[in-house]
């Protein structure tokens, strides 16, 4: 999908004009994009959108209907507008793979070039990022919660918009949500399609029994009814067991049935009883209607036989506590070589200065001990003494036997990938793999353990003595 130069904020572009005005738009500088917190007051989060961005990126031009625009405004000089005319980003990322589980304060993306440029993007990365993490660690908690049974997407009609619904089915696929109900989304990102059919399909007929003859006669080998349109126990059941039984004497297998409204769990061992006595147990149990992982878990807790569960409105628009929206921040760490800090109040809210990496410790096991943020050529080493960002009195040290891996990469120099682009299948793999090496605790819905994110004592000198010399020259 490609993204007009204009998805942006107008103080991205006024900030670019006063920049270009004063001669400072080719300084060196470098960015971080991260969140704060963990979305959903969950324990993690999975990284996703890094393609989409990096395509953003390198497609990223000022077209003249777009300068025309821009002129008619009144508030540009020309002589801008003809810099815009030429503007491409040809600056650096260095970003984790999709898929990867990541946490609060952690740098996400860093984007290095010339001020002007590694500027501008801020809106754009945030649009991209913020939304597609927070889908896909919806969609992962949602994977979770539902165990060994499969989750489809089809929250395409309530999404944000096209986009939204684009931008969800492809995060949801990279957290674990394989499959979804948008046709689009099928074709562009090679997601399997899977649905079924609407009550008015159901309503369209004469009776009920006739709308799933005559669905079974046009999809033999696919056939999932919707049993609820009436009375799920008293209608839908018996006449999709007839159903059934005549698409077996023609060769054929019921796929499944669906449930859209009702007491689901309850139901689900009905219909399960059901078809199992009358020789069917390959039959597929769907539900849906405003699923979520807490409506799921709960349903698990009390022995639901639900094969599939159809998540919608819920996956699609990430609702819930902690939910709506990531909270990502772009935060200029330095520029013309020098480290920068935005200093606030409330020193947990204190940026980390200067250009970093991010390292995961590693137990031999395979399992995650704790992730450190730390200078980019700052030495550390396993038995490293490391603080809590929000405290730095508090510290623990790095275990002896830890391994220490870098989870950046640079994806992109001078304005273009230098790295493959992994399929949607590996970043998927990735992040279930990734997700069950957490410590205990941390994919829990409620009150979840939480992973330690600790920084360096090269970051943690170098913000005290940056925020003194602030403090300092501001008088605060």
């Amino acid at each position: 999908m490609t993204y007009s130069a204009l998805l942006t904020d107008l103080y991205e572009l006024t900030m670019l004009a006063g920049y270009h005005d004063q001669g400072m738009h080719q300084r060196p500088a470098a960015f971080d994009l991260f969140f704060r917190h963990n979305p959903f007051r969950g324990g993690y989060a999975v990284f996703a959108g890094l393609d989409t961005a990096l395509s953003f990126l390198e497609e990223l031009s000022f077209k003249s209907d777009e300068l025309a625009y821009l002129d008619s405004l009144k508030i540009f000089k020309p002589a801008f507008l003809n810099y815009l005319s030429e503007f491409r980003f040809t600056g650096k990322v260095t970003a984790p793979p999709e898929g990867t589980v990541v946490f609060g304060g952690e740098p996400l993306l860093t984007v290095e070039g010339g001020l002007a440029e590694a500027q501008f993007v801020e809106t754009a990365l945030l649009n991209i990022i913020n939304f597609q993490t927070l889908a896909a660690t919806k969609a992962a908690r949602i994977k979770i919660a539902a165990g060994a049974a499969t989750v489809l997407e089809f929250g395409l009609r309530r999404a944000q918009g096209p986009d939204g619904g684009l931008s969800g089915a492809r995060a949801a696929f990279i957290g674990g949500v394989r499959s979804t109900s948008n046709v689009l989304a099928g074709m562009r990102y090679g997601i399997p399609v899977r649905g079924t059919h609407a009550h008015s399909w159901i309503m369209a007929f004469p009776d009920e029994l006739t709308a799933f003859r005559t669905y079974a006669k046009e999809f033999p080998d696919s056939c999932v009814l919707l049993i609820d349109t009436y009375d799920t126990l008293q209608s839908g059941l018996p006449n999709a067991l007839i159903v059934a039984r005549e698409l077996k004497e023609r060769g054929h297998d019921l796929a499944g049935v669906r449930i859209d409204s009702g007491d689901l769990a309850y139901l689900s061992r009905q219909v399960r009883a059901a078809f199992d006595e009358a020789g069917f147990p390959g039959v597929k149990i769907v539900a849906s209607n405003e699923l979520d992982e807490h409506v799921i878990e709960s349903m698990r807790r009390e022995g639901s036989r639900i094969d599939i569960y159809g998540v919608g409105t819920r996956l699609a628009t990430c609702a819930g506590e902690g939910g709506g929206a990531l909270g990502g921040v772009y935060k200029l760490v330095s520029m013309n070589g020098e480290a920068k800090l935005k200093l606030t109040s409330d020193v947990a809210k204190a940026t980390l200065p200067d250009r970093k990496k991010v390292l995961r410790a590693i137990a031999p096991d395979g399992s995650f001990i704790l992730d450190l943020i730390a200078l980019q050529d700052e030495e550390v080493l396993p038995g490293t003494v490391v603080f809590d960002p929000a405290n730095p009195v508090r510290h623990v040290r790095i275990p002896e036997q830890a391994r220490l891996v870098d989870l950046r990469r640079m994806v992109m120099e001078n304005g273009r990938r230098c790295l493959p682009t992994p399929d949607l299948e590996s970043s998927a793999d990735l992040a279930s793999a990734q997700l069950q090496l957490l410590p205990e605790g941390c994919l829990r819905l409620v009150n979840p353990h939480i992973y330690k994110v600790s920084i360096s004592a090269g970051v943690n000198t170098l913000r005290l003595k940056l925020m003194t010399r602030i403090q300092s020259k501001y008088r605060i």
